[in-house]
């Protein structure tokens, strides 16, 4: 599957914490987005730990977007989500992940391979401004 729930939950998240003017922490925007509030905290984690978004503490803290919102591409924030690259089928990223070590055999792979690659770009080309405003 290319995306889960996680890439639409941080994406979800990634925008509303773009459009307030303070930190958003986790409780305010699990009741926000209706989001399971440990689902989510997992998920802000990872994207604290990957420099997408800051975490601030005290009374007033919460999560900040860590650079400007047109700097922050969906395949970046996807890939952290993941916490692997998303591909449209196993086999598709690299010939060397061919589950069934095949793929210099196979006739699909280069198609699937580059459906990934057009995937990639897109997703690359898309920030988190395009899909916030």
């Amino acid at each position: 599957m290319l995306l889960t729930k996680k890439s639409e939950y941080a994406l979800l998240s990634l925008i509303s914490i773009a459009k307030s003017d303070s930190p958003k922490n986790v409780d305010v925007l699990s009741k926000e987005l209706n989001i399971p509030k440990s689902f989510l905290a997992k998920i802000m984690q990872n994207l604290a730990k990957n420099d997408i978004v800051l975490s601030q503490r005290g009374v007033n803290g919460g999560f900040v977007l860590k650079k400007p919102y047109d700097e922050i591409t969906i395949l970046e924030i996807t890939t952290v989500a993941e916490e692997k690259m998303p591909s449209v089928f196993e086999c598709s990223p690299s010939i060397t992940s061919c589950p069934q070590d095949i793929a210099n055999a196979c006739s699909v792979w280069p198609l699937l391979n580059n459906l990934q690659g057009k995937i990639n770009d897109f997703l690359g080309s898309l920030t988190l401004k395009d899909i916030a405003t």
